[in-house]
C-alpha cells in the first residue's frame, strides 16, 4: 500500500527533512551524497554519512543550495546568514576553555621536601606529556577534532610511531571515513576490536587514474607466528611465515611460545608483569572500484584484488604486526553514549529553529527589497514611447526624477515598512528561541549589551544551561583523553622512546580552562581579604587565583614562593621594633 514506516534512531531527528528520506525505502535522496550509493557502504552507514554531509552544509551556508538540488525551486532564494556555524563556534569555544592542560596526579606533590618516588615519577611523565604536546601542536588539532565532533557529533584521532622524529604522531580524521565493526550485543562505551578508515579517491582522465577505494584497517588477533613481505609470481604484494625466525619466535621482541597450547604471547613494556596473546595488525589496501561486485561489504573485500601500500622501510602493509595490543584510535562522541556507539550533533536540537530562522531571514530580505525601493502607482501621467517598438518604456524611479501629472493625476507609494518592522521582531524571537533550546544564552553569544545585566548574579544565572551544556559535553569526553594520553605514553615505550621507561603508563588527564569569564580583580581581593584574615588558607588561595586564570603552573611552588620572600621580612619586622615590654631609657632618667 505504500505505507512510509515510523524510524527512529540517532538520526530521527533529520526525518522531517526530504533528503533524508527521498526514496521509497526510506534512504537519502542522491542529491544529498552520490557516493551513498556505492556498493561498498555498509548499509549502517548511509544514514549517519547522509547527516554528516546535511550538517555540513548548514554550517557552510548551503543548506538552501541543497534542498534546490533536490527539488525545491524555491529554496534557491534562502537567506543564510551562518548562525548554525556561530552556534557552533560558541559551543566550541565553551567546551575546550581558554586553555588546556595536562595533569598527572600526584606530580604536585614532587616540590616536597622528602617527595615519594611515585610523585617524581608522575612529574616526569607529566613533563613529557607536556613536552609531546608542544611539539605535536595539540591545541590545534584538538580544534580540528573537537570542531568536526560538536558539529557532527563525532571526531577521531589516530597515532602512529614516527621513527624519524622519535615521537608519536597525532593525525585527525573526518568521521565519514570511519567505519567501526560493533558486535550486535556490544556496549556502546567499549571499543570495537576491528575498525576501518575508508574513502574513494575519484577518478582522473588527465592522468589516467580509476576511481579507487582505499582503506585502512587496524584489528586486534592472536600473536601468529613473525611475517615477511613478499611478491606473489602474479604480481600481488602480501605477507608469508617468516620460517627463519618462526623458530624461535624472536626472543629479542619479547616473544614467546606456550608449548603446551601453542599459543604466542608477548611481554608488553607497559605491562612486564602480564603477558599477552593479542596484538594489533594493520592492513592498508587500495581497490578499483569496477573490480568490487554489487553486495561486497566493506569488511570483506577480496584481498586477491587489492594492492597493499608499503611502509617507508619496504614492508607491505597487509596483516603487519604492530607490537602493541590496542587499536590506535581514539573516536570523540560529542554527547554521553546512551545506547549508541555514535555522538549527537550540538544542533540536533535546533534544526527545524534554524530553518524557521533561514526562513524568516529570506522574508525579511524581500521585504526590504520593496521597503528600499517601493512600489509606485502613478495615475496622469505620460510614458515615454520608445521609438523603435512603438511601447511606452517603463519608468525609472531615482532621486531627481520628475513626473509631469496632468489634472487630477496622483502618485501613490507602497509602504512596506511595517511588515520589514515585524519581521526583524521575528528574527529575534527565533533566534532567542534557538539559543534556549542549544542551551546558549544570549550572553553567550555577544547579543546581550553588558550595561544591560543588573548585577553579576543575574549574569551568573544566565549562565546556569551552558554550564549544564559544557558539563555535559566535558563528561562525554573526559575518558577519551585520558585513553589518549595512555596511548601516547604505550606507543613511545614501544618505540623505546629516550625517557621513557618500561612500567606501567600513568592516568594522565586533560583538564579544561575556565569556560566562564571571571571577575579576577573581586577574586584576588576576596583571596587577600581571606587570607589576612585567617579564614582561607594560602594554598587554598592560590588555588583560587589558578582557576581564575592567573598565570600560576604549579600552586605548591607558589606557596613556596610566597613563604620565602615572607619570611625575610618578619625577621626583619622582629629586628626593629623593640620589646614592648622593656623600659624606655628617657623612661628611667625623668623623676
Amino acid at each position: 500500500m505504500g505505507l512510509r514506516s515510523f524510524l527512529t534512531d540517532a538520526w530521527s531527528w533529520l526525518n522531517y527533512k526530504p533528503v533524508m528520506a527521498g526514496t521509497h525505502d526510506g534512504r537519502p535522496h542522491r542529491a544529498l551524497a552520490p557516493e551513498l550509493g556505492a556498493s561498498w557502504l555498509p548499509d549502517d552507514a548511509v544514514r549517519r554519512l547522509a547527516a554528516y554531509k546535511l550538517l555540513a552544509a548548514y554550517d557552510s551556508n548551503q543548506a538552501g543550495e541543497l534542498a534546490a538540488l533536490a527539488g525545491n525551486e524555491s529554496a534557491a532564494e534562502r537567506r543564510e546568514f551562518g548562525e548554525p556555524s556561530a552556534f557552533v563556534d560558541t559551543a566550541l569555544a565553551h567546551m575546550l576553555g581558554k586553555n588546556q592542560q595536562i595533569i598527572v596526579p600526584g606530580a604536585e606533590h614532587a616540590s616536597d621536601d622528602d617527595p615519594a618516588p611515585e610523585a617524581i615519577a608522575a612529574a616526569e611523565v607529566q613533563q613529557r606529556l607536556r613536552d609531546w604536546a608542544e611539539a605535536e601542536l595539540l591545541p590545534l588539532r584538538m580544534q580540528a577534532a573537537e570542531r568536526k565532533a560538536v558539529l557532527l557529533g563525532d571526531g577521531i584521532y589516530l597515532l602512529a610511531w614516527d621513527p624519524s622524529k622519535n615521537r608519536v604522531r597525532l593525525k585527525t580524521y573526518d568521521p565519514g571515513f570511519y567505519f567501526p565493526v560493533l558486535e550486535d550485543d556490544a556496549d556502546p562505551g567499549d571499543f570495537p576490536t576491528r575498525v576501518h578508515l575508508a574513502w574513494e579517491t575519484p577518478e582522473d582522465p588527465k592522468r589516467g587514474v580509476k576511481a579507487k577505494l582505499r582503506r585502512i584497517t587496524y584489528e586486534l588477533g592472536p600473536i601468529i607466528s613473525p611475517t615477511r613481505s613478499v611478491t606473489a609470481p602474479g604480481g600481488w604484494d602480501g605477507r608469508e611465515p617468516d620460517e627463519d625466525g618462526a623458530e624461535d619466535l624472536l626472543p629479542g621482541r619479547g616473544n614467546m611460545s606456550l608449548l603446551e597450547t601453542g599459543v604466542i604471547e608477548r611481554i608488553y613494556p607497559w605491562a612486564p608483569d602480564r603477558p599477552s596473546a593479542v596484538t594489533c595488525y594493520l592492513t592498508d589496501a587500495e581497490w578499483l572500484l569496477e573490480d568490487l561486485r554489487h553486495g561486497q561489504s566493506l569488511d570483506d573485500l577480496p584481498l586477491d584484488r587489492a594492492t597493499f601500500r608499503t611502509r617507508a622501510d619496504g614492508a607491505t602493509l597487509h596483516k603487519l604486526d604492530l607490537q602493541i595490543d590496542f587499536l590506535p584510535i581514539v573516536h570523540i562522541s560529542n554527547s554521553v553514549a546512551d545506547g549508541e556507539h555514535f555522538g549527537q550533533s550540538s544542533l540536533a536540537k535546533v534544526m527545524q529553529v534554524l530553518d524557521e530562522l533561514a526562513e524568516t531571514d529570506t522574508d525579511s530580505a524581500k521585504a526590504s527589497a520593496t521597503t528600499g525601493a517601493p512600489i509606485i502607482g502613478l495615475a496622469g501621467a505620460r510614458a515615454e514611447v520608445d521609438r523603435v517598438t512603438g511601447r511606452p518604456r517603463p519608468l525609472a524611479v531615482q532621486p531627481g526624477t520628475v513626473f509631469q501629472l496632468s489634472d487630477g493625476g496622483r502618485m501613490d507609494v507602497l509602504d512596506t515598512s511595517g511588515q520589514l518592522a515585524e519581521l526583524r521582531a521575528r528574527t529575534e524571537e527565533v533566534r532567542d528561541r534557538a539559543a534556549v533550546n542549544a542551551r546558549l544564552p544570549a550572553v553567550s553569544l555577544g547579543t546581550v549589551d553588558p550595561s544591560d545585566v543588573p548585577s553579576g548574579y543575574a549574569l551568573q544565572l544566565s549562565l546556569g544551561p551552558l554550564d549544564s551544556l559544557v558539563d555535559s559535553m566535558r563528561l562525554a569526553r573526559a575518558h577519551k583523553y585520558v585513553l589518549l594520553l595512555k596511548l601516547v605514553q604505550r606507543l613511545h615505550q614501544a618505540g623505546q622512546a629516550e625517557g621513557w621507561p618500561v612500567g606501567e603508563t600513568l592516568a594522565a588527564q586533560l583538564v579544561f580552562g575556565p569556560h566562564t569569564p571571571t571577575d579576577r580583580t573581586g577574586i584576588l581581593d576576596e583571596v587577600v581579604k581571606g587570607v589576612t584574615a585567617n579564614v582561607l588558607s594560602l594554598e587554598t588561595g592560590v588555588r583560587m587565583l589558578q582557576d581564575a586564570g592567573y598565570p600560576i603552573e604549579d600552586a605548591r611552588e607558589e606557596v613556596r614562593r610566597i613563604q620565602d620572600r615572607a619570611a625575610p621580612r618578619e625577621v626583619q619586622t622582629h629586628a626593629v621594633v623593640p620589646n614592648s615590654h622593656a623600659t624606655h631609657p628617657m623612661r628611667e632618667a625623668t623623676p
